[in-house]
This record gives C-alpha cells, structure tokens and sequence, in this order.
C-alpha cells in the first residue's frame, strides 16, 4: 500500500511539473495588459457617460483618442474616432452598437444599482441572482455596449 502511495504522489509531482512548464504564463515572460477599444463618433457622450455614471478617470485624450481608467486604475478602456487619418484603415469602421458587452467587477453591487437608480441611468437587467451564485445588473453606454455589473460570488468565480 505504501509503495502504490509512493507511486502515485511521484506521478501527481511528474504531472505538476510538466504542466507548470508548459503553463502559458511561464512560456511568456512579458506581462500583457489588455485594453480594449471601441471605434465611435460619439467621444463626448462616451467620456461623459464613463465618467459620471461610473467613476472612470481620463488617462489621455486628444481630439481624435480617448483613454480611460476604472476607479483605482486597475483597468483602461480606450476610443477612436472612425476614419480618422492618423489611424491605420483596420481601425477605421465604427462600432455598430451590437455583438459587445464589459463585465466591471464591483466590491457592492447593490449599493452601484441604487446610485445609478438614483443618477436615472436606465437599467437594462435588474439586479438579480444567478444559479452559480453571481449577483448582477446590466446598464448601456452611449454607443450601445451592453455593461455587467456584477459582484462574483466565491463558487460563481
């Protein structure tokens, strides 16, 4: 018995170790940070919206880009102006308001719903519990993107 013991703790270690090495995040020893980017005329609506319903801070802007930050800095979400000539034609079409949504992780869901309640933004899913245990509403920003705001549960995480 000891011996099958023996055996399979030295096959669990092989295992660990081999997945280990062939881990991603070990592969590749730059970090990555995502940003992503959303191509829309409507700079103004979208700052204004980020910034007073949610809280995001501007980290840059000109006339033509504007890069924002999550509450903290953790995350940043960026916008184009569509057919812009300093940009490349790949990042030349608009968005058009369908197919994207963002999770924001949030510490007091219910607390974020009565202030946006409370602000007038339109909710578009109350806030409810989900099977797996995650609690969550969902608003939209100006160019249509759908916004999740949840707070994970333990399991649901």
């Amino acid at each position: 018995m000891m011996k099958r013991l023996l055996s399979l703790f030295v096959l669990v270690c092989i295992c660990a170790n081999a997945f280990s090495q062939t881990s991603p995040s070990t592969q590749t020893k730059d970090k990555m940070k995502l940003n992503a980017g959303i191509v829309t005329s409507k700079l103004a609506e979208t700052k204004a919206f980020y910034t007073q319903t949610l809280g995001f801070g501007v980290t840059f802007e000109n006339e033509f880009y504007l890069l924002l930050h999550t509450p903290g800095g953790a995350s940043e979400l960026s916008f184009l102006l569509p057919e812009h000539p300093s940009q490349q034609p790949l990042f030349h079409n608009a968005f058009q308001g369908q197919g994207m949504y963002l999770t924001i992780e949030v510490d007091d869901v219910d607390k974020l719903y009565k202030e946006l309640q409370n602000k007038g933004v339109p909710i578009k899913i109350d806030i409810r519990d989900e099977p797996w245990g995650d609690r969550h509403f969902a608003i939209q920003d100006p160019n249509g993107i759908g916004i999740d705001l949840v707070k994970y549960s333990p399991q649901g995480k």
